[in-house]
C-alpha cells in the first residue's frame, strides 16, 4: 500500500512539473504578444503622425509652388505687356523716322529745285541815272519773269502736272510733264512723267507722238516700272494707226516681261486673242 502511495505520488509529480513549465511559457509568449501589439500600436501612431506631417508638409509645398506658378504667369504676362509695348514704341519711332526722312528728302528737293532756278535766273540790268532833275525818279530795277519750275520740288512740280492731266488738260499736262523732265531728269519719277507724257498723247488722240512717248520710256528708263505699261499702251497706239503686227509685237513683249497674275498681262493676252480671230483683210 504504501508503495503504491509512492508511485502515485511521483506520477503526480512528473505530470504536474511539465504542465507548470508549459504554463509559464504560455505566459511569457501572451506577454510577448502584448508586448509587441502595443509597440505595433505606438508605431501605427507614429507612422500616421508622420504621414500627417508628410501630408501637410506637400499641402503647404503645393500651395507655394502655385504662388510659384501664378506669379511666373503674372511675371510672363508683365514682360509680354512691357514687350508689347516696346514694339509699338518702336513701330511709331520707326514711322516717324521714315516720315522724317521723307521731309527731309523733299526739302532736299525744294533746295535743289532754288538752286537750279536761281542758276538760271537772268541777271538784274541797271538803268542810267537821269541828267534832268525835273524827271521822275527811275523805276526800280525789274526781272524778267521768274521759270514756272522756280522753288517747286519734284513732288510738287509732278503732282501739278498730275492734276491737269486728271482734269483733262492733256496739253498742259504734256507741257508740265516736260518741264519736270527737263528740271529733275535724275528723278525717281521720271519714267512715271515721260510715260504720262504718252498718256497725254493718247486721251489726245495723236497716236504718232504718244508711241513716241512710250518707246522713251521702254529705250531710257529699262529697269523702270512702266516698262510693261508703255509696250501695251504702244500696241493699243499702233493698233489705231493700223499697225497690227508692230502691235502684235508690243503685246508679246508684255508677255515675256510679266507673270500670268498681272494685269497688264492679262490684257496683251486678250489683245492677242482679239486681233487673231480679226478676219484677213
Amino acid at each position: 500500500m504504501k508503495r503504491l502511495f509512492t508511485t502515485t505520488a511521483i506520477l503526480l509529480t512528473v505530470v504536474t512539473g511539465p504542465a507548470s513549465a508549459q504554463s509559464r511559457e504560455q505566459r511569457q509568449m501572451m506577454a510577448d504578444i502584448r508586448m509587441l501589439q502595443e509597440q505595433t500600436q505606438e508605431l501605427a501612431v507614429a507612422i500616421a503622425t508622420v504621414t500627417q506631417a508628410l501630408q501637410d508638409s506637400i499641402k503647404a509645398l503645393n500651395q507655394r509652388l502655385d504662388q510659384a506658378n501664378d506669379t511666373t504667369r503674372k511675371g510672363f504676362a508683365d514682360q509680354k505687356v512691357i514687350v508689347d509695348d516696346m514694339g509699338k514704341d518702336l513701330r511709331a519711332i520707326r514711322e516717324r523716322v521714315d516720315d522724317t526722312n521723307v521731309r527731309v528728302s523733299n526739302v532736299r528737293e525744294e533746295l535743289e529745285a532754288l538752286r537750279t532756278s536761281i542758276s538760271i535766273a537772268p541777271p538784274q540790268t541797271a538803268l542810267p541815272p537821269s541828267t534832268d532833275p525835273n524827271a521822275p525818279p527811275p523805276p526800280a530795277p525789274t526781272t524778267g519773269p521768274p521759270p514756272s519750275t522756280a522753288g517747286l520740288s519734284p513732288t510738287r512740280m509732278f503732282d501739278t502736272a498730275m492734276a491737269d492731266y486728271a482734269a483733262g488738260q492733256f496739253t498742259l499736262a504734256v507741257t508740265g510733264f516736260e518741264a519736270f523732265l527737263r528740271t529733275f531728269p535724275r528723278s525717281e519719277m521720271a519714267d512715271d512723267a515721260q510715260f504720262q507724257i504718252g498718256e497725254s498723247y493718247f486721251a489726245l488722240n495723236r497716236w504718232t507722238d504718244a508711241i513716241a512717248a512710250y518707246n522713251a520710256v521702254t529705250q531710257n528708263y529699262p529697269m523702270g516700272d512702266k516698262v510693261s505699261q508703255a509696250f501695251y499702251k504702244r500696241g493699243l497706239a499702233q493698233e489705231r494707226l493700223g499697225q497690227i503686227d508692230a502691235a502684235r509685237e508690243s503685246w508679246n513683249n508684255v508677255l515675256q516681261r510679266t507673270q500670268e497674275s498681272d494685269p497688264v498681262h492679262t490684257l496683251a493676252q486678250q489683245n492677242l486673242d482679239r486681233v487673231a480671230r480679226r478676219p484677213a483683210p
